[in-house]
């Protein structure tokens, strides 16, 4: 959804387009969605492609840096596009991790620990040069490489501390999203009751529904002999992917429908 933000530039008010979409149940919906599909994408690339992690990142990264470029270059916040790019930074924020743990041997605890400091000093940076982290702002070039920046590293820190709860405390895939679904809920819960900032609930919920998602994409993707459905990774990064395209559609046509009676009721009004 859209946002038009005015500001002063050369004495003379500018209306800029937000390039984010607002934070809406719809919103998180969403996200979540494309989570599950980073997760069970990228084990089906990995392994039915049998392109293994290496050729996995590669593809996957291309294919990133050409939808981002369609992002940067856009005037305006589309919905398709900006989801397409949501999914690609999930995928390959998840083989970052991989990569990482199973290429190079880094330990979870370390890795966790690596993204934590990144992603706190790339809030820090980002601050200091923009004097904000809100998502309504997002309406320059440099605003929305701070933002894709951080959405990536909050994919990395949420596969590598979502992988190492659920190994130390060896819940079992849909134990493992409950607990997460209940961290997002007490989340929420201290920014409406608690008067928890909005843009740390906001950035805290969203590094939580990356393991979230990847324990609903392993639940159903899994064998039933390790604890899934056994739907596999094909079938559920379907099923995903048309849940995704059926909301976003569903939004496209909500934006549409809003903006042609903002601009029926002016024109009464007129």
């Amino acid at each position: 959804m859209s946002d038009v933000i005015t500001r002063e530039h050369s004495g003379k008010a500018t209306a800029i387009l937000n390039k984010v979409p607002e934070a809406t149940v719809y919103f998180w919906i969403i996200k979540i969605l494309c989570t599950t599909v980073g997760e069970t994408a990228a084990d089906f690339l990995n392994t039915n492609l049998h392109l293994g992690l290496t050729g996995t990142t590669l593809v996957m990264s291309v294919f990133l840096a050409v939808a981002l470029v369609a992002q940067f270059i856009s005037p305006n916040y589309k919905p398709l596009r900006y989801w397409l790019v949501v999914v690609l930074v999930s995928i390959v924020g998840t083989l970052i991790t991989d990569n990482l743990t199973d290429n190079f041997g880094v330990s979870l605890v370390t890795t966790t620990v690596i993204f934590s400091v990144c992603l706190a000093a790339l809030f820090v940076i980002w601050y200091m040069v923009e004097r904000t982290l809100s998502i309504h702002a997002i309406d320059s070039v440099r605003r929305e490489f701070f933002y894709w920046s951080t959405i990536l590293l909050t994919f990395a820190l949420g596969t590598a501390a979502g992988d190492l709860i659920a190994e130390r405390l060896n819940t079992g895939y849909w134990k493992a999203g409950l607990m997460f679904a209940a961290a997002i809920a007490m989340i929420t819960v201290a920014h409406k009751k608690l008067h928890l900032g909005a843009v740390l609930a906001f950035w805290a919920a969203y590094i939580i529904t990356r393991p979230l998602g990847a324990s609903v994409g392993d639940y159903l993707s899994q064998p039933k002999d390790v604890g899934g459905l056994g739907l596999g990774t094909v079938a559920t990064s379907a099923l995903f992917l048309g849940a995704i395209l059926c909301a976003v559609t569903y939004i496209s046509r909500l934006d549409k429908y809003k903006e042609q009676s903002s601009s029926l009721k002016k024109a009464l009004r007129a």
